[in-house]
């Protein structure tokens, strides 16, 4: 008997890590050992393993196995190296070939030897390709998942009988399919529900435009959540590298392993507020997990009921909500997460929630109004572009049947984001939030001075700090992109301008 080894993939964050899988078998009492810095999944494979292969009928030997995965310094997890050790160790006993060694392999065992899904598969395979490493064996669940990376030769198997007959040359495995996107049409909620609201709704198409964060603030029943959910049908495609991107998180934040195509619609998470740190920006023990904001990754996250999150939780979106990464420290790992999101915060008007437009019914004192606000932070705030009171709907609007439907809405969103692209497109800016500070000062982005004259005020008596200037500058730019402007008029600015209202806010 000698050395067998093929080759799993570890994920370090949301990036793949190629793994050496060695084994040896030796004469000695029977024992199974894995090295390698392995967690308890992974070491709990031994037993399966042994099972797994029994009844796949290329039993183990009742000797000394050891499994090695290099580099030993990383820290291997998850259940996905199941089917790279029992390979490595049926090479090493000879029932396998030599030549499994340059094939990757990915699956866990369940006792029969069924090879179940696994997550992480489309991360795994692009990390296994980009090493060199083409020939790569999935879960047959995952084939759909993992065909979607060019370049990947990969095999789809069932059970660990199909693994070993390939291998030995009597048996294929069936290759990926053509892959189609997941439905590009928006089949979701459509905006046409919402009864009246226009302010909001314009407020909502602007935020869409130039991809914005929004505040909405009004009493129950007013129509905050039904706009935050048809938020994402307003939203294009996205391209295929950011589809890809978004299809690689939801590989490794799915609970259920389930085949995956291509998501070009952009996710859409909405939080309760119960949500712990870890929930929301990612952590737990060990090596840090994902958490909502990169879930959300070029899509929408929706805050209902702002004021009851945790202060810390809330005060944690200020970082990636500027920088577009979060980066949760551990003290075995620091892992930096994509999360580059689109937020909608909703909030009532006070704890009972009809302050605003009943200003008699409501029962709150004006302490414990500010103490509701109080959670809600002047830098968090200073960071959301958009905010404005939604006001409860009257009689006449109910019946007024005049709202348009999401297609119509989403026309004119995609209209103004071409216009945004061809302008800031040759620099890397595709939507107006992602102007840097700096252009919109000089050059093609800054403001006549006739335009800005009421921003400029609003600066000088501290009604807006610099953050907000630029802020509502970009919103100007996508306000004028929807109204086919070849650059933001004053009536563009002021409009922007009273879309970062006060919301209601106490102050």
């Amino acid at each position: 008997m000698t050395i067998g080894m093929t080759r799993g993939v570890t994920l370090d964050g949301l990036e793949g890590v190629v793994v050496d899988v060695e084994a040896d078998v030796s004469p000695g009492l029977p024992s199974f050992t894995v090295t390698g810095l392995a967690d308890a999944t992974v070491g709990e494979a031994r037993d399966r393993i042994r099972a797994a292969a029994s009844n796949a009928e290329v039993p183990l030997p009742a000797r000394r196995l050891t499994v090695n995965l290099s580099p030993a310094w990383r820290p291997k997890a998850g259940s996905a190296f199941d089917l790279p050790m029992i390979v490595a160790l049926l090479a090493a006993t000879g029932a396998l070939p030599p030549g499994v060694r340059d094939v990757v392999h990915l699956g866990e065992l369940s006792l029969d030897g069924q090879i179940k899904a696994v997550r992480g598969v489309l991360p795994s395979v692009a990390a296994a390709v980009a090493a060199g490493h083409r020939r790569v064996i999935v879960p047959a669940a995952n084939l759909r998942e993992a065909s979607l990376v060019e370049g990947a030769d990969v095999r789809g198997a069932r059970s660990l009988r199909d693994v070993v007959a390939f291998h030995r040359g009597s048996r294929t495995l069936p290759e990926p399919t053509d892959v189609d996107d997941d439905a590009i049409a928006w089949a979701g909620p459509d905006l046409a529900d919402v009864v009246g609201q226009r302010e909001a709704r314009f407020a909502l198409e602007v935020a869409a435009a130039g991809r914005h964060h929004v505040f909405f603030v009004g009493p129950p029943g007013a129509g905050k959540t039904m706009l935050a959910e048809r938020l994402p049908g307003l939203l294009p495609a996205l391209p295929t590298e950011q589809a890809l991107e978004v299809t690689a998180i939801e590989s490794i934040m799915s609970l259920d392993a389930a085949p995956l195509g291509l998501r070009r619609r952009p996710p859409y998470r909405a939080m309760h507020h119960g949500a712990t740190m870890a929930a929301m920006v990612g952590g737990g023990t060990g090596r840090p997990s994902p958490g909502a904001v990169t879930a959300a990754h070029r899509g929408v996250l929706f805050l209902d009921e702002g004021p009851e999150f945790q202060t810390h939780v809330l005060n944690a979106l200020r970082q990636p909500l500027e920088s577009g990464v979060v980066t949760v420290g551990r003290s075995k790992a620091t892992v930096t997460f994509p999360a580059r999101f689109q937020l909608v915060l909703a909030a009532n008007p006070c704890p009972c929630g009809r302050a605003v437009g009943k200003a008699l019914a409501c029962e709150c004192t004006p302490l414990q109004r500010r103490n509701y606000f109080g959670k809600l932070s002047g830098p968090l705030l200073d960071r959301i572009d958009l905010q404005l009171t939604v006001p409860a709907v009257s009689r006449l609007e109910l019946f007024d049947g005049a709202s348009e439907a999401t297609e119509q809405v989403a026309a004119r969103v995609a209209q103004a984001r071409a216009c945004a692209e061809e302008r800031g497109g040759p620099a890397g800016w595709a939507v107006n939030s992602e102007v840097p500070s700096r252009a919109l000062r000089e050059g093609p982005w800054c403001l006549p001075a006739t335009a800005r004259v009421s921003l400029d005020r609003a600066l000088e008596r501290g009604a807006l700090t610099l953050r907000g200037y630029d802020r509502v500058t970009r919103v100007a730019w996508t306000i004028a992109d929807l109204a086919g402007h070849h650059s933001p008029t004053r009536d563009d600015v002021d409009q922007a301008l009273s879309l970062r209202g006060a919301a209601g806010v106490p102050a």
